[in-house]
């Protein structure tokens, strides 16, 4: 089944030239099907470009999956175009009276500051603290993953003395778990970030299971025992040219940055950089979505109830 994204999203257009089968509102209203109600809280800067890699891996799945995206109501958008912003996101105020299959929480490049100097950070604790009664499973990216953590769990995050930057060889701990079904021994995240969290603080929290990890970049997944909340420290949704771009954003603004690890071919920022964790960024998302989402949701979400 396709995804079923608003009328006039940009990434409609992108996708539809990756071969990608995207559904526009419009045409997804005459199937008879209740589709997966995903909310995406997009805290990335470029919002279009987030938007399209996520919508890019919730497509590659049978099932339908209906998405809408919020933004923060106290913070503005400075590098997406309001007229976006208005025609495609809402705030929280309108949708909290609903209830939804699934949540993605994205990155934001706020890391280096305490959680509580963020300046949406009181509205988005209460969006997470919304999230354990009206969501059946949340998914948090990068610094996301950290400020799940930290809010529910009181995991704190350590600076690295540099930058965790290129695509790493990562390994996963339990093969069992239903969210590895289809992974190899081994595969490849991307991770840009300058902050990290600890297994020894993660082992602590029994309500917590670290479940894959890297010998280079740490921890990767941590999830809830009950399947309801993934953390994950990686970018499995980043495109091919993703860390390319903030390279060579860096390298112009004269920042401290290396190349990214195990990313273009001989280490050569002059070719295309190679694409080595797509296939496992859509097993990750589709095992989600399936094992942890529509296997567990109830078909009518306003019987959704959980106990805190």
């Amino acid at each position: 089944m396709p995804i079923n994204v608003p009328d006039r999203l940009p990434a409609i257009e992108l996708l539809q030239k990756e071969n990608i089968f995207i559904m526009d509102e419009s045409r997804a209203s005459h199937q008879d099907i209740r589709p997966l109600k995903i909310i995406i809280v997009n805290l990335m800067p470029i919002k279009i470009t987030t938007e399209t890699d996520l919508i890019r891996l919730l497509s590659n799945t049978p099932l339908q999956v209906e998405i809408d995206f919020l933004r923060m109501k106290g913070h503005e958008s400075k590098n997406t175009p309001d007229i976006h912003m208005k025609a495609f996101y809402k705030t929280f105020d309108q949708l909290k009276s609903r209830n939804y299959d699934g949540m993605i929480f994205t990155g934001a490049p706020v890391e280096m500051l305490p959680f509580e100097d963020v300046t949406y950070w009181k509205e988005l604790t209460e969006i997470f603290d919304w999230s354990k009664l009206h969501v059946t499973s949340s998914l948090f990216i990068c610094w996301a993953a950290q400020a799940g953590m930290y809010h529910f769990y009181g995991v704190p995050k350590y600076p690295l003395s540099k930058k965790m930057f290129g695509v790493f060889k990562h390994h996963n701990l339990n093969d069992t778990l239903p969210i590895f079904r289809g992974f190899d021994d081994e595969y490849f995240v991307p991770q840009s970030r300058h902050t990290e969290v600890l297994e020894e603080d993660i082992s602590k929290v029994s309500e917590l299971n670290i479940v894959s990890k890297s010998a280079e970049s740490g921890v990767n997944m941590v999830m809830t025992n009950d399947g309801r909340q993934f953390f994950v420290t990686g970018h499995s949704e980043y495109s091919r040219f993703t860390l390319d771009t903030e390279y060579k954003r860096d390298m112009k603004k004269n920042l401290p940055i290396e190349i990214p690890a195990n990313y273009y071919p001989d280490n050569n920022p002059e070719k295309e950089p190679l694409m080595r964790w797509r296939g496992h960024a859509n097993l990750l998302i589709s095992n989600w979505l399936n094992y942890y989402v529509y296997q567990a949701t109830p078909y009518n979400l306003d019987y959704l109830c959980f106990d805190i």
